[in-house]
C-alpha cells in the first residue's frame, strides 16, 4: 500500500513526497482511515513504528476539509497533550512538514522557557496546539488558552504521562474540553490504570495494535555485559575505543548519575552531552542538535528526557544502567533500528541489578545474549549466586514493580558486532521510505 491508496488529499501528499514518504507503517495504515472516518481510536504501539503521522495526518486532513467549508476561525481546533518537551517539540516538526501546504497554524507550548513568544502566537490564532499538560495549565489559568472549540483530542505517550505524575493534569484539561468531540489515545503499554484512563475518555474506540508492547525489534542486535558496578566506567570507555561507534545513546537512571557520566568521557577525550529535567529548554535542545549534526558523540539521558528523541541513522544504544521498569528497556532499545535500519543495543548489569534484568528477559519473552570477551567480567560467582539468592525469593520474577505516579525521572566484539558480521554502522535509508517520526 501507497500513502496515495490512503485516500489523502493532494496538499498533504505533496508534503509527503517531498519528505521521501511512500509506504505508509502498519499503524499508519490501519490508524489513518478510521481517524479520517471521524472515530475515536485507541493505539498501542511501540516506540518507532510511527504513530506520530497516524494521527497528525488525518488531523491535517479534517481541519483542512472543514475549513474548505466554513468560515477560518482563530480558535485551537486539536489539542495534542504529550509528556515531554522533547517530543512535544517533534511532534510540531511533524505537522509542519506533513501541513506545509495547508495552510492550517500550529503552535507548540511547554514549560522552562519564557512563555511571551507563546502567548503571543496563541493571541494571533492556532488551529493545532501541541502542548505538555503542565504548561498548557498554566496558560488556561492566566486565560490565554480556551479549550471550547476543540474538535479532536490526542493523547500520546499516556503511559508515559501516568509514570510522570501526569494523570490529574491531564483530567483538568480533559474536563475543559467539549464532550462531543473525537479522541485519539496512544500508549505504548497497557496496564490496567492506561485502559481505565482511556474507557473513561473514549466514545466506541476502534482499536489498533502494532507489535506487543513486550517485543524488541529483529532489526536490534543485543548483547548482555554482567560486570561489576565499580567498573562500568571503564567498560563505557573500552567499548568507545571502537571507531565504528560513530553515535552512542547512553541511558542511566538519574540525572546525577548521567552527569557523572558526561564527566568520565570528556575526561578521557569522547565529546558527551547530558540531556535530563534539571537541564534549561536551551541546553536540552542544543544537546541534541550537536549530537544529530555529530558534534557531540555520545549522549547521555535520563528516560523521561530521552522520550521521542529521533535520530536517523543512531548505530548503538548503551544501558548503562538497566531499568527498574521492564517496558522502558524496551524503549531504549527502540532508540535505535528504527525505520527498518539496524542497530545495536548494549546492557551493562551489575549484581544489584540482575533482578530488573530478569524482569526484561520474562517481558521479552528471551534472554539476551551474553558477551563473555569482555576486559571486565563480573565473577560467575557473583551472577550465580545472585540468581540463586532471586530463585529463593519466589524464582523467576524481578523485585516488585508498580507504576509510580509521583515525577520520577555468542559471538560480539565490544562494538557489539556479531563475529564475522558486518556491524550496524548505520543501514541506508533510501529506497521507500516510512513516515516514523515519534
Amino acid at each position: 500500500m501507497l500513502f496515495q491508496d490512503l485516500k489523502l488529499i493532494e496538499p498533504i501528499l505533496r508534503a509527503l513526497k517531498t519528505e521521501g514518504y511512500t509506504t505508509p507503517t502498519p499503524i499508519q495504515e490501519q490508524a489513518i482511515p478510521i481517524v479520517l472516518q471521524n472515530r475515536d481510536l485507541l493505539g498501542c504501539a511501540q516506540t518507532g513504528t510511527g504513530k506520530t503521522a497516524a494521527f497528525a495526518i488525518p488531523i491535517l486532513q479534517l481541519l483542512y476539509q472543514d475549513r474548505l467549508q466554513h468560515k477560518e476561525q482563530k480558535t485551537i481546533k486539536a489539542l495534542i497533550l504529550t509528556p515531554t518537551r522533547e517530543l512535544a517539540i517533534q511532534i510540531n516538526e511533524s505537522f509542519a512538514a506533513y501541513g506545509k501546504h495547508t495552510g492550517l497554524k500550529h503552535l507548540v507550548i511547554f514549560g522552562g522557557v519564557n512563555q511571551n513568544p507563546q502567548t503571543e502566537a496563541l493571541r494571533r490564532g492556532v488551529d493545532i496546539l501541541v502542548a505538555t499538560p503542565g504548561r498548557l495549565l498554566d496558560l488556561m489559568n492566566q486565560k490565554y488558552v480556551h479549550l471550547d472549540h476543540i474538535k479532536m483530542l490526542v493523547l500520546d505517550e499516556a503511559d508515559r504521562m501516568l509514570d510522570m505524575g501526569f494523570v490529574h493534569d491531564v483530567k483538568k484539561i480533559i474536563a475543559k474540553v467539549p464532550a462531543k468531540r473525537q479522541t485519539l489515545f496512544f500508549s505504548a503499554t497497557m496496564p490496567k490504570e492506561i485502559q481505565q484512563l482511556a474507557d473513561t475518555i473514549l466514545n466506541k474506540p476502534e482499536k489498533v495494535e502494532v507489535t506487543p508492547v513486550s517485543s524488541t525489534a529483529d532489526t536490534i542486535q543485543q548483547a548482555l555485559y554482567y560486570v561489576e558496578k565499580n567498573d562500568k566506567r571503564a567498560l563505557l570507555a573500552h567499548i568507545l575505543k571502537d571507531k565504528e561507534i560513530k553515535t552512542a545513546l547512553v541511558f542511566t537512571r538519574t540525572k546525577h548519575g548521567a552527569d557523572k557520566v558526561v564527566k568520565d568521557l570528556v575526561r578521557i577525550g569522547i565529546t558527551a552531552e547530558a540531556i535530563h529535567g534539571n537541564k534549561s529548554q536551551n541546553a536540552r535542545q542544543r544537546a541534541l542538535t550537536n549530537f544529530k549534526n555529530r558534534t557531540t558523540r555520545v549522549l547521555i539521558a535520563t528516560d523521561i528526557a530521552a522520550r521521542g528523541i529521533d535520530i536517523d541513522e543512531l548505530t548503538h544504544v548503551i544501558n548503562y544502567e538497566i531499568p527498574n521498569i521492564p517496558e522502558t528497556y524496551v524503549h531504549r532499545i527502540g532508540r535505535t533500528g528504527r525505520a527498518g535500519a539496524s542497530g545495536i543495543a548494549l546492557t551493562f548489569c551489575d549484581q544489584e541489578e540482575i533482578e530488573f534484568l530478569k524482569d526484561i528477559h520474562k517481558l521479552i519473552a528471551k534472554e539476551i545474549p551474553v558477551e563473555e570477551g569482555h576486559p571486565y567480567p563480573m565473577s560467575p560467582q557473583s551472577i550465580v549466586a545472585k540468581h540463586a539468592e532471586g530463585q529463593k525469593k519466589g524464582g523467576g520474577g524481578g523485585q516488585q514493580r508498580g507504576r509510580s505516579f509521583g515525577r520520577a525521572d555468542r559471538g560480539r566484539g565490544a562494538s557489539g558486532k556479531t563475529s564475522g558480521g558486518s556491524g550496524m554502522s548505520g543501514a541506508s535509508r533510501g529506497g521507500n521510505r516510512s513516515a516514523r517520526r515519534d
